[in-house]
């Protein structure tokens, strides 16, 4: 059966990654982060400097940073490198999170991550999650998902994410974050935050992770039954 895209969009700490992942791994499809990427390109301008400002400067960095995905088979996980280093902790640091918004908003950046981020899916058999997928990286893709949720329940998700990983962040200081970052996202000029108008809204404030990767099967197995069904009648 031919592959498609799965585009999974939405708002920080609904659930997106853990259900994208799940979806992939239960499809046998390729799973990328696009967080992850402009996470890593974060990283690596605060590591070197680099000014949000000067496009000289931002256009020399975009052109040093090499971002790939491979699987940990002794961490059981997907992790994102820079330049051939393994920053998938580091860019999970609030440090990163409470800058990555303003570095996703410069234009510079975002058109080289969706340009990668369209190479990665062209053959198909992808499930993407991000804030841009259905509406810009792949508008014409066969499903699309946007995820939601109230932003106490967001902020509580976060927090016990961040406790996982031994880090201890106020309540209050992650709402916030996640609230300058859904402003930022929704309102920049390239590429906004926003729901497809063909996108299934998935609002998970009191759902669990496998009703999440339900919802998400159950709209692909459909697809599938309905382009299997047209190319039989064609």
């Amino acid at each position: 059966m031919k592959k498609i895209v799965i585009a999974i969009d939405g708002y920080s700490s609904c659930g997106k990654s853990t259900t994208a992942k799940l979806v992939a791994a239960e499809l046998g499809y390729a799973y990328i982060d696009t967080g992850a990427m402009y996470r890593a390109v974060t990283l690596y301008f605060l590591q070197n400097h680099v000014s949000f400002t000067n496009p000289k400067e931002i256009r020399e960095a975009l052109d040093n940073i090499d971002i790939t995905f491979h699987y940990n088979a002794k961490a059981k996980r997907n992790e994102v490198f820079l330049n051939g280093l393994s920053v998938e902790d580091e860019i999970r640091k609030m440090y990163v999170s409470n800058q990555v918004s303003e570095v996703s908003v410069i234009v510079e950046v975002r058109r080289a991550m969706v340009a990668q981020q369209q190479k990665m899916g062209r053959r198909r058999g992808v499930v993407m999650d991000g804030r841009d997928i259905g509406t810009a990286v792949f508008p014409d893709a066969e499903v699309k998902i946007f995820m939601t949720a109230d932003v106490d329940t967001r902020a509580k998700r976060r927090q016990q994410e961040l406790l996982a990983k031994k880090q201890l962040v106020n309540l209050e200081e992650i709402k916030q974050n996640l609230e300058k970052r859904d402003l930022i996202d929704s309102t920049r000029t390239e590429s906004p935050l926003r729901r497809a108008e063909d996108a299934f809204l998935l609002d998970t404030s009191h759902m669990a992770i496998d009703e999440q990767v339900e919802f998400v099967l159950n709209k692909v197995t459909s697809k599938l039954i309905d382009r299997e069904i047209s190319v039989q009648q064609s």
